[in-house]
């Protein structure tokens, strides 16, 4: 709820790990409440898991702890699976803008996301808060209310710092979540999770089992049509959406999950069906992971539930001193990190009051219990979907801001509807042109940004 009207505005130092999208924002939305900021960015770059690397990580699998990692999960070709009226914050809106290598479509590339980022980063004077090359190796309640972050930094050093506040940002595309195989020991074959996977080429000729079929899966399978010799899909839903004629082709063939693997390289499913493959591609999802943080034991991963968290940001033990952003997924990831920072900053500033920690608890049991009552299971606690609607207004209207547009909502579900019917095309054919009309009259609100480059319209 919000606080008072003469409620005394505080202002905090808070340590924000990670300058991805969502640290951006949460710096920007910081800022603004008048609070002292420093972002954490072990990179010399922001953008975190938008910034493209070619390189793969030294065990394709992402099993390895002492593997070199590469953060991003970017494969070469990815466009947006939403459109950008959808993916800029509210007052910064995601247009098309004039430039070298500027990509207008409506759902473009990585590098576009990435120049859309970097623009919103200098028109909010952003980079100047954050301390590139510093990885954060420690963070943990030095006193009462006092944060205590440890930094290694280019030169290897190791340093250390105070905050009042914590707010994680880190991003959740860089833990590979693998399935696990009866028997995959001695199967003979390769396996690489989807965060290694660059481009197609490797797999010409092969016989492919690719497991998991949400976006990454589906875009990769895309890919994998006319280059590998046999793209056999396990997947666990029994629905039959985006089994459309468009994207099955003579060499795809969908399955139930794998029942077991052996040494002949044979690779059984759960109907019975038996294929002899060259590789296990895993598009299989992502761990939370945060190795730095020291909570003694208050905030746990447990089956890929962060927990307990108040509205999937604060733990209630602990609030509001430490805080997460971006841990939701299927959403529109912009615009809620930007609520969500909005409500941290708020409540940092007594702004915005938190109920008890108490009735906050109680909220996160209701919660737990309602998954499982509807047979949700654990690893997909923070997963919303068509919940986020719901979430976006709550967040909306716990901070005072404007509720979730309309328009917004429509184009979210005619997007998903025109996937479904249209999985290769859905990118470059649409049919919502009145709803990106009114998203355009939205944007129109806001002024241009001047000095940041030239805004111009899609034409629908």
């Amino acid at each position: 709820m919000l606080s008072p009207l003469n409620f005394l505005p505080t202002s905090r130092r808070v340590a924000v790990i990670g300058a991805g999208a969502g640290g951006l924002v949460t710096a920007r939305e910081l800022g603004r409440e008048g609070h002292h900021v420093v972002v954490f960015e072990r990179n010399t770059r922001i953008g975190g898991t938008w910034v493209y690397s070619s390189e793969i990580e030294s065990d394709p699998l992402g099993l390895d702890p002492n593997r070199t990692r590469i953060h991003s999960s970017l494969y070469k070709s990815l466009r947006t699976n939403l459109p950008r009226e959808l993916m800029g914050v509210r007052d910064y809106p995601f247009v098309p803008r004039e430039g070298e290598d500027r990509d207008p479509r409506r759902f473009p590339s990585h590098r576009e996301v990435l120049k859309y980022l970097e623009d919103f980063a200098n028109e909010f004077g952003i980079c100047k808060l954050v301390r590139f090359g510093t990885e954060v190796v420690f963070a943990g309640l030095e006193e009462v209310g006092k944060w205590r972050i440890e930094f290694r930094c280019e030169n290897g050093d190791v340093e250390e710092d105070l905050f009042d506040a914590l707010v994680v940002c880190v991003g959740n595309y860089s833990q590979p979540r693998v399935a696990e195989i009866p028997g995959i020991d001695g199967w003979p074959g390769e396996q690489l999770h989807s965060h290694n996977y660059r481009d197609p080429e490797p797999f010409r000729g092969k016989v492919v089992v690719l497991i998991g079929y949400s976006s990454s899966g589906t875009d990769i399978s895309q890919e994998l049509i006319g280059v590998a010799k046999e793209i056999h899909i396990a997947w666990r839903s029994t629905k039959t959406e985006l089994l459309n004629t468009e994207s099955i082709n003579s060499n795809v063939s969908f399955h139930p999950m794998i029942e077991s693997v052996h040494k002949d390289g044979a690779v059984v499913f759960q109907d019975g069906c038996v294929v002899l493959a060259d590789i296990i591609l895993h598009c299989t999802g992502y761990k939370y992971h945060f190795p730095f943080l020291e909570t003694n034991g208050i905030v746990t991963v447990d089956n890929n539930r962060v927990g307990p968290l108040y509205k999937h940001v604060f733990p209630p033990a602990l609030a509001p001193g430490l805080s997460f952003v971006g841990l939701p997924f299927k959403v529109v990831p912009f615009p809620l990190f930007e609520l969500q920072s909005n409500w941290i900053a708020g409540v940092l500033s007594n702004r915005i009051a938190l109920p008890s920690k108490e009735e906050m608890l109680a909220d996160v049991k209701a919660f737990y219990e309602n998954l499982e009552a509807f047979g949700k299971p654990k690893h997909r606690t923070h997963e919303l979907g068509d919940d986020m609607p719901a979430y976006l207004d709550w967040l909306a209207a716990v901070c005072g801001c404007p509720a979730y547009e309309e328009w917004r909502k429509e184009m979210y579900i005619a997007t998903h509807m025109n996937k479904v019917a249209n999985l290769r095309s859905y990118r470059d054919d649409w049919h919502d042109n009145e709803l990106i009309r009114q998203a355009y009259e939205e944007f129109s609100k806001y002024a241009t940004n001047e000095g940041s480059g030239n805004h111009s319209k899609l034409s629908v």
